[in-house]
C-alpha cells in the first residue's frame, strides 16, 4: 500500500503527490469524488465516459442510424415534442 503524508494549506487545499496520482491514474483536468466515511476522506477518480467506452469490450453493435434515431427520440421526449413534429 502506498502512503504519503501531506499538509493541509491555509485554504484547506491538499495537493496530491505525483506518486499517488500516478498510482491511481489521476492527471490534470480529471474529476474526483470526495466522500466522508467516519473520520476518513476517500478520494476516487471519476472515469471519463468516453475514455471508458473506448477501453471496455463491446457487447453489441449499433449502426449510426440506430444511434441517431434513439438520440432523436430521447431529445423529443426530453423537450416534450412529438416525434412527428420535429
Amino acid at each position: 500500500m502506498l502512503e504519503v503524508r501531506v499538509r493541509v494549506s491555509r485554504k484547506n487545499t491538499i495537493y496530491i503527490p505525483k506518486a499517488i496520482s500516478e498510482a491511481v491514474g489521476i492527471s490534470e483536468g480529471d474529476y474526483v469524488v470526495l466522500r466522508v466515511d467516519g473520520n476518513r476522506i476517500i478520494i476516487e477518480r471519476v472515469e471519463d465516459p468516453f475514455e471508458y467506452a473506448l477501453k471496455v469490450k463491446k457487447f453489441a453493435e449499433v449502426t449510426f442510424e440506430e444511434f441517431e434515431g434513439e438520440s432523436e427520440g430521447m431529445q423529443n421526449e426530453y423537450w416534450g415534442r412529438d416525434s412527428d413534429t420535429s
